[in-house]
C-alpha cells in the first residue's frame, strides 16, 4: 500500500512526526529523482499544501517539472532538456504560496528527494539492496517547512511566501536551479530565502548551524535578538552544499538551517526512529520568531560574502571519518568512523578531537584540510587526538 494521506483531514492538524512518517517511509523507496517513489512524495507533499491552503505555483499547478541528462562528466553543468526523452530524468519541484498582497516574496523551501536504494552519493557499503529512507535529509526540513506553514498563513502580512520542496538537491541543486532560471513569481521581488536541510538530529547542547547569515545586515541582529535556545554556530557565506546557494547566487540573501552529520548520513540507517522531534519543534518556533522579526523591515539589503568553499584545500586521501561540523572547540571532532578506513585501523574513536595531524596543529576544519592535503596514498604518519582529556598519539597509514 502507497503511503499518500496520513490521516490528512481538516480537523486535525497534521504533525511534523506524522509528516516525517509518511515521507520517510519505505512506501517511498527513498524517492530518487525521477522515480515512481519521488512522485508520489510528490503527491503528497501538493496535496499538504492543498489542504494548508496554500495556491499553486508550478507551472502546473503545484508542481514544476523539469528533465535533465544526467552528467557522464562530474565537472560539467547538468543539460536541462525541453522535452523529455529517452535517458532522460524528470523531476518536480512543488511550489505553493501565499498571497498577502505584499510587494515583496519570502521563498521558504527544503529538498525532499533522497538516494532511493543507494545511487550514487551513497556511503553505505553492504551488499544486500536496501532503501535510503532519508528521514533527517531531508524528510526534516520538508515538514518543518510544513509546520511553518501553518504558523504563517495568518501572521506576518507585509510579504508574501513561496513554499518550495525542491526535487535534484541530491544530484546538484538541480531544482532549486532550475527555478531561479525558470521563475514562476518575479525572482526580483524576492526578499530572502530560507532553506532547511538536515534538521532533525539536534543535539543535547542545542547546536544549530545557520548559514548565510552575512548575506543581508539584518540577519544576525534577528538571529540573536530571537535565540533563547540554541547554542548557534554562524557561517557568513550563503555558498554551501544545499538549495539556498542557487538564491544566493542570484543575489538573493539566504539563511540555511543544519543540526550536523550523523553517521547514518547517507545510509540505510537514516530512519525516523532516530530523530529529535521536540528539535524541529524548537526550530520551527525559532524560525518563525525571526520571520516575524524581519516582517516590517522592507525590502532586505543583499551582501556578497566570501565563498568559502573556493579555499578548501583539494585532497587525495581522507581519514575515513565524518567530521563534527558543529564543533566549536579547538581541533576536529570526530562524529563517525567508516569501517576499513585509516582511522579506524589506527584506532582511531568517535568523540576523539584531532589536535596534530603530522606536522600541523589542527585548530578548526579548515586547518584539518590543509593538513590533509600534503599528503598521498600510501604515507605514513602520526596523529594526536585528545581523548576525554588525554593526549593520545597513534600511528596512521593513509
Amino acid at each position: 500500500m502507497i503511503l499518500t494521506s496520513c490521516k490528512n483531514n481538516s480537523t486535525k492538524a497534521i504533525t511534523i512526526k506524522e509528516d516525517i512518517a509518511v515521507l520517510a517511509s519505505d512506501a517511498y523507496e527513498g524517492r530518487e529523482t525521477g522515480t515512481k517513489g519521488e512522485q508520489e512524495a510528490a503527491e503528497y507533499i501538493s496535496k499538504r499544501f492543498k489542504d494548508l491552503g496554500l495556491e499553486p505555483k508550478g507551472t502546473n499547478g503545484f508542481f514544476q517539472t523539469f528533465s535533465f541528462k544526467p552528467k557522464t562528466d562530474p565537472h560539467s553543468e547538468v543539460s536541462y532538456v525541453i522535452m523529455a526523452e529517452d535517458s532522460t530524468i524528470t523531476g518536480t519541484n512543488i511550489l505553493g504560496f501565499i498571497n498577502n498582497n505584499a510587494e515583496q516574496t519570502i521563498i521558504i523551501g527544503a529538498h525532499y528527494d533522497h538516494l532511493g536504494f543507494g545511487s550514487e552519493g551513497s556511503l553505505y557499503r553492504g551488499k544486500e539492496k536496501a532503501i535510503h529512507n532519508g528521514a533527517d535529509d531531508n524528510a526534516s526540513g520538508v515538514a518543518v517547512m510544513l509546520d511553518l506553514i501553518s504558523k504563517l498563513k495568518n501572521a506576518n502580512k507585509s510579504n508574501n511566501y513561496l513554499f518550495m520542496a525542491f526535487s535534484g538537491e541530491e544530484m546538484g541543486l538541480l531544482g532549486s536551479n532550475y527555478f531561479v532560471k525558470n521563475p514562476t513569481i518575479d525572482i526580483k521581488k524576492a526578499n530572502y530565502m530560507i532553506n532547511m536541510d538536515m534538521v532533525g538530529r539536534l543535539k543535547a547542547d542545542s547546536t544549530l548551524a545557520v548559514y548565510g547569515v552575512g548575506t543581508s545586515p539584518r540577519f544576525k541582529q534577528s538571529l540573536m535578538a530571537n535565540n533563547t535556545r540554541f547554542k548557534l554556530i554562524e557561517k557568513e557565506s550563503g555558498v554551501g552544499p544545499s538549495d539556498h546557494t542557487s538564491f544566493y547566487l542570484s543575489d538573493i540573501p539566504v539563511l540555511h538551517f543544519f543540526t550536523g552529520q550523523h553517521e547514518d548520513y547517507h545510509k540505510p540507517g537514516d530512519d525516523s526512529d532516530k530523530l529529535n522531534y521536540e528539535g524541529m519543534e524548537a526550530i520551527s518556533n525559532y524560525i518563525f520568531d525571526v520571520i516575524s522579526d524581519l516582517d516590517k523591515a522592507g525590502k532586505l539589503q543583499f551582501r556578497k560574502t566570501k565563498n568559502e568553499s573556493e579555499e578548501t584545500p583539494r585532497f587525495k586521501v581522507g581519514l575515513g571519518v565524518i567530521p563534527d561540523y558543529m564543533f566549536d572547540g579547538k581541533g576536529m571532532r570526530i562524529d563517525g568512523v567508516s569501517e576499513d578506513k585509516p582511522a579506524q585501523k589506527a584506532g582511531l574513536q568517535k568523540g576523539d578531537i584531532v589536535i596534530k595531524l603530522g606536522d600541523s596543529t589542527i585548530v578548526d576544519m579548515m586547518s584539518y584540510m590543509r593538513a590533509l592535503s600534503v599528503f598521498n596514498e600510501g604515507d605514513s604518519t602520526k596523529v594526536i587526538v585528545d581523548r576525554n582529556g588525554k593526549q593520545i598519539e597513534v600511528d596512521l597509514k593513509f
